[in-house]
């Protein structure tokens, strides 16, 4: 009976994570302002996204766990377009709940030294309503784009990694022909 419950259980989460997640906020709603400690090129770094947002637009993405498969792929794509999300004016963070006491490490190895990457309080997962389900102090995938005045311009969600880097891509370009 056990193993019948833990194979329910097993089953349940399966499908959860297999099934793209819905992002609460909404393009146009108010991105929450935040300040975290995280890491930039292996060196401790601050963010803050009021004063991000004062250079242009935001691309922030919250993914799981630092040094997991998914996510240091996620990591590698996001590093390779860094540059031409900066010749845009934005700025990519990635955020995690996930093994936030690597993420020194995490952000020259994966981010390769091109952007910060910010641990998650799980009060910032609980005000980006992201929470990875069954974990309460890890987020799900789940790409931002903010707008400098603040206003979400896209939320993305998906647990494949794939297609956070153009989605959130196209929007900047969208916002910046604007």
């Amino acid at each position: 009976m056990k193993r019948l419950a833990l194979a329910a259980s097993l089953a349940a989460f399966s499908l959860l994570a297999a099934a793209p997640a819905l992002a609460a906020l909404k393009p146009g709603d108010k991105a929450p302002d935040f300040t975290a400690p995280g890491a930039l090129a292996g060196k401790d770094f601050e963010f803050k996204l009021s004063k991000a947002l004062k250079k242009g637009p935001v691309v922030l993405y919250f993914f799981p766990a630092a040094y997991t498969s998914g996510c240091t792929a996620e990591a590698h794509e996001f590093a390779e377009a860094t540059p031409e999300f900066e010749k845009l004016g934005a700025t990519v963070i990635g955020v995690t709940g996930g093994n936030v006491d690597r993420i020194k490490d995490f952000s020259k190895e994966h981010c390769r030294d091109k952007f910060a990457v910010a641990a998650a309080s799980p009060a910032l997962i609980k005000d980006y309503d992201v929470k990875l389900p069954l974990k309460d102090n890890m987020s799900n995938r789940t790409s931002y784009v903010i707008a400098p005045d603040g206003k979400i311009l896209l939320a993305y969600s998906d647990f494949n990694f794939q297609g956070h880097v153009t989605k959130t891509m196209d929007a900047v370009k969208a916002y910046k022909r604007k």
